[in-house]
């Protein structure tokens, strides 16, 4: 029986759902941030033969520090290939890759993807740090997993710019436009864990996070959201899960307000790498991945 963790923060729990999607032996395309904290689990944890692909140009990397950007050269760190960026993206554009995980600012029922601005594109209220690789993986991996939070703002009728394609107007779509990738297959908020049916291609409420009111999932989206029969609480992280989180993230970067307190401050920014790194050695020591 899995040792759950008593106390544990709501990123964590996200993280943890991601992590539960890949599969041991599979390779995924995975962005800086939470999604590869969860990647990292997942390895460490129940796939010890799963693999990362990362847009820096790496495949196979096992990160012993936080990287901080897409650029960041940790990201080669340990992999089996450092190539460059055109070549990974040509690998998943090709077929190689089995998972991806991408995020975004709004979101519709058919797990469509708006990461480009909020109102009209060309006088926009919010401009969004757009698509980066985000369109290429939701087009051509085998099934994509979305992360985001859930604010009552960002599951809507509508999206304001489509930036990342799911199952864009319904069944057959995909394939009508000539998408070589499977589409969405989950999606991890702030609230819950969505599917998608195979037959509607619409989004549904698979499992509720604990503590949450399925009354507030549904005042927070803007359709009439379909709830599983067989509705679950999300499973919460073991306690192996988070500390293999809080040794990669020990000031919550990536998992909490970390960035916003490291802002400026140089001298501890660079004592994080120094306290994560040799827990980080001798984890990976422990799992037998030296």
């Amino acid at each position: 029986m899995a040792n759950y963790a008593k106390d544990y923060k709501l990123t964590e729990l996200m993280a943890a759902s991601v992590a539960r999607e890949f599969k041991d032996g599979e390779l995924a395309f995975i962005g800086v941030g939470m999604p590869l904290i969860a990647a990292t689990v997942a390895k460490f944890t129940h796939a010890p033969n799963f693999n990362m692909m990362v847009e820096y140009g790496a495949a196979g990397p096992s990160p012993r520090r936080l990287p901080m950007c897409v650029n960041c050269a940790v990201n080669n760190e340990r992999s089996y290939y450092a190539g460059s960026q055109r070549e990974v993206m040509g690998a998943q554009q090709a077929g190689f890759v089995d998972a991806a995980c991408i995020s975004g600012a709004q979101i519709d029922k058919f797990g469509n993807v708006n990461s480009t601005c909020i109102g009209d594109y060309h006088s926009p209220k919010v401009r969004l740090a757009g698509s980066g690789g985000a369109n290429d993986l939701a087009s051509s991996a085998m099934r994509t997993i979305i992360m985001m939070r859930q604010d009552g703002r960002n599951f809507v009728n509508k999206l304001d710019y489509l930036t990342s394609p799911g199952y864009l107007d319904g069944p057959g779509a995909r394939e009508r436009a000539g998408l070589p990738g499977g589409g969405p297959h989950a999606v991890v908020t702030t609230m819950g864990v969505y599917r998608f049916d195979e037959e509607t291609r619409e989004m549904y409420l698979e499992r509720i996070h604990p503590g949450v009111k399925l009354e507030d999932i549904k005042k927070s989206i803007q359709w009439d959201i379909q709830v599983s029969p067989h509705l679950e609480e999300t499973e919460p992280p073991t306690e192996e899960q988070v500390m293999i989180m809080r040794t990669l993230d020990p000031l919550a970067v990536y998992l909490g307000a970390g960035r916003q307190l490291l802002a400026g401050d140089f001298e501890t920014f660079m004592k994080m790498f120094e306290n994560s790194y040799w827990p980080m050695v001798d984890l990976i020591k422990s799992k037998g991945m030296v």
